[in-house]
């Protein structure tokens, strides 16, 4: 056997004799034992997580190093420290004989959301994974994400599906899988912990401190005390209500399937939902939504004032501003245009 060459190979072998793949997700290791041989887009940010993720990757899968690609988005946020993370990266790649893409944002507003910061990031990467025509895009997301995800999206009303985010693999339009995330049963403390005794590092973003954001106000304010007000590991038991609420998900999402509401000229058959939980009907007006050209901007209120509707099935219509009216006609709600003068 091959002795690792430089410190950082050496930092992976050690890091998957600490993290074994039994320690991964195994809705993942399912999704590499089945996969064909396109490349694997590797997000890299240079935090402990997105460099404990590569190790793994590097040392777990051997046959697959040659198809890795490292992708590292400078947000020119933190001046020139934001230029030292991508140049860490870098060498961090090189080290590995790993392929590096880099990507900056040209013209980074002032004071930009989280949300604009993470879109302009994905917009980098998902543009990588075309590039080298992968598959697949590796993210570290770790279990203390998907508490903060889930407190988030409680406080703003989210079902199942949203409480159900990060999921280990989201899956986009087939055969492409958009995103793997095999750490999400790993703590964030312990990816730190294992990744130090291994030998490794990496580089702290100070915005993650800040409480400027509700991400870092829950990671620093409201996750350490929810651990300490139940006295147990609060975050793997969100974890384990993720994974109950996917599976919950993932049920109604196939009892809609079967059913199929929606016909060929994109009617929603309300006789097919009838005597159904409210839960299906409230997924097919979602879904019939989202397959309508312009189906204006809805508000919550509104939504459940159209769910309400398409439940009594009274032949009504109901105004979508200037996209037009939803029209309700011996059993069958559809779109209808505006009528111009």
């Amino acid at each position: 056997m091959k002795l690792p060459q430089n410190r950082w190979q050496r930092a992976a072998v050690k890091l998957a004799a600490l993290v074994p793949r039994t320690e991964l997700n195994p809705e993942v290791i399912d999704r590499v034992a089945a996969a064909g041989r396109r490349r694997w887009v590797v997000s890299v940010s240079g935090g402990a997580d997105s460099v404990a993720l590569l190790l793994l990757l590097w040392a777990h899968w051997p046959d697959r190093r040659s198809q890795l690609v490292v992708a590292h988005f400078d947000h020119r946020l933190r001046g020139r420290t934001s230029r030292a993370d991508a140049r860490f990266c870098e060498k961090l790649a090189s080290a590995l004989g790993i392929d590096f893409e880099g990507g900056s944002w040209a013209n980074p507003p002032a004071d930009p959301s989280e949300a604009t910061a993470r879109a302009a990031r994905q917009t980098f990467i998902e543009s990588v994974r075309r590039r080298y025509r992968a598959h697949w895009v590796w993210t570290g997301h770790h279990a203390d994400d998907v508490a903060e995800t889930m407190l988030m999206r409680l406080a703003r009303g989210s079902g199942a599906a949203g409480l159900a985010a990060p999921r280990p693999v989201q899956v986009g339009p087939k055969p492409i899988l958009l995103r793997l995330r095999p750490l999400l049963g790993l703590r964030a403390a312990k990816i730190r912990e294992v990744l130090t005794q291994a030998g490794g590092t990496w580089r702290e973003d100070d915005s993650n401190h800040q409480n400027r954001y509700l991400r870092n106000r829950m990671r620093h304010d409201v996750i350490p005390r929810w651990d300490n007000a139940v006295a147990r590991d609060a975050v793997l038991g969100a974890g384990l209500s993720r994974r109950l609420l996917d599976e919950d998900d993932a049920a109604l999402r196939q009892w809609l399937d079967e059913i199929g509401p929606i016909d060929e000229k994109r009617r929603l058959n309300l006789k097919a939902l009838r005597g159904k939980p409210t839960a299906l009907w409230r997924r097919a007006l979602q879904q019939w939504l989202a397959q309508q050209q312009d189906s204006g901007d809805l508000a919550r209120q509104g939504f459940e004032n159209l769910l309400h509707m398409a439940q009594r099935g009274h032949t009504k219509r109901f105004s979508l501003g200037k996209s037009g009216f939803v029209r309700i006609r011996r059993g069958w709600l559809f779109f209808e245009q505006p009528f111009v003068d």
